[in-house]
């Protein structure tokens, strides 16, 4: 046996024994949270400078920029604005396995087209780019397993401009995650800054089509507007210290905003402040909103990024707020965007296919003379029968 339960059974008791006190922190850390919010709440000019102060300190900050709506807004299900089409994009990757026999990378992105109610059938697409050899390096080494999901958040954004021009307007594209290109810290910074400009590139361009972008994070875990409110409750010589401080951890946006938005309803508009957010100006400025696609008993909260672009026009808005709560209850009981889900579908790579890919390519290499070499001994031992365990 490799796990130690008597050890873990032992932690888990005291975690239970512990669950009572700790209820009663979250629920003091709750109120404090909510007050803080009231009191805030039609003060977005000064928390604005607040933030900014903060930013002059720590640039990697990360929470909620308020902008010109009270913190506590919120808005109604909007009545239906016509049709739109729905683009949705969602991708995979493979990254290079160097225990592998054969090394090569793999993205695969997975499109659904639909246009409601126009009766036709959803379109779908697949791009799949198989990379080797030279393909996998940059310029300091092997692509990283960061600088391939990168690539893989490029691609699906190509695709989405590749296939808005094909449909009538409006288009709404949608992605699963941020609308931020994650990365840049632990990885290669002039690969990452050169996958920014290719991504920017494709914002700009779809920003030129008028197509409402979006990117949809369900059960965001982000404490944004939360750390704002923290924000708002430090003196200038605190500000100094704000990476250590933490007065309202435990509490996410997610419960905050559980408690003020009814069904239906969406928050304010709020701005992004993070590390990369000077890469992202004009009507690139990433912003973002949560939204309650649940019902009366059970609230689900989600997060909503888009670009300035989106935020500025108040029919784009309703007409993404309205498609959204549309195309979430399509799946009943657990709201998620049907146009997401079906992309996802289209963008997984089974084992099978994975494994009828390494089995082509090691074949066409060796029909050919190409060099080849066995997987690691490692990886030999990790395949043994009977061993299910991973590391």
């Amino acid at each position: 046996m490799a796990l130690n339960f008597q050890q873990v059974v032992e932690k888990i008791r005291r975690i239970g024994a512990s669950v009572q006190a700790r209820q009663q922190v979250v629920a003091a850390l709750r109120s404090d949270a909510r007050s803080r919010l009231e009191s805030w709440a039609h003060k977005p000019a000064e928390l604005g400078g607040k933030v900014e102060r903060a930013r002059q300190i720590d640039p990697g900050l990360r929470c909620a920029i308020p902008l010109d709506e009270a913190l506590d807004t919120s808005w109604p299900e909007p009545a239906r604005l016509g049709g739109a089409t729905l683009i949705a994009a969602d991708g995979s990757e493979i990254a290079p396995d160097r225990h592998a026999a054969v090394s090569y990378s793999l993205v695969n992105v997975g499109a659904i087209v639909l246009q409601p109610g126009s009766g036709r059938a959803p379109d779908v697409i697949t791009d799949s780019q198989l990379l080797f050899d030279d393909e996998l390096y940059t310029q300091t080494g092997m692509l990283t397993e960061e600088a391939v999901q990168q690539r893989r958040d490029i691609a699906e954004r190509r695709l989405l401009l590749d296939l808005a021009p094909n449909y009538p307007a409006p288009v709404i594209t949608l992605t699963d995650g941020p609308l931020e290109l994650w990365g840049g810290k632990g990885g290669e910074p002039e690969e990452y800054r050169r996958n920014l400009e290719t991504y920017k590139s494709i914002l700009s361009q779809l920003r030129a089509r008028e197509v409402i972008v979006a990117g949809f994070v369900d059960k965001p875990a982000a404490d944004l507007v939360v750390r704002l409110l923290e924000l708002a409750g430090m003196d200038e010589n605190e500000l100094v210290d704000l990476r250590t401080r933490h007065p309202l951890r435990g509490v996410s946006d997610r419960w905050l905003f559980g408690g003020l938005l009814g069904p239906g309803q969406r928050s304010a508009v709020f701005g992004l402040q993070s590390g990369s957010r000077t890469a992202y100006g004009g009507d690139l400025a990433l912003r973002f909103f949560y939204m309650n696609v649940g019902d009366p008993v059970e609230p689900v909260l989600v997060r909503v990024e888009i670009p300035g672009w989106v935020a500025d026009q108040p029919d784009q808005l309703n007409l993404l707020h309205a498609t959204l709560l549309e195309q979430c209850r399509v799946m009943g009981v657990k709201p998620y965007p049907y146009p997401l889900h079906r992309a996802h579908e289209a963008a997984v790579v089974k084992l099978a296919e994975r494994a009828q890919v390494e089995q082509l390519l090691t074949l066409e290499l060796r029909r050919n003379g190409g060099e080849m070499e066995t997987g690691s001994n490692k990886q030999s031992a990790k395949d043994l029968k009977g061993r299910t365990g991973r590391k």
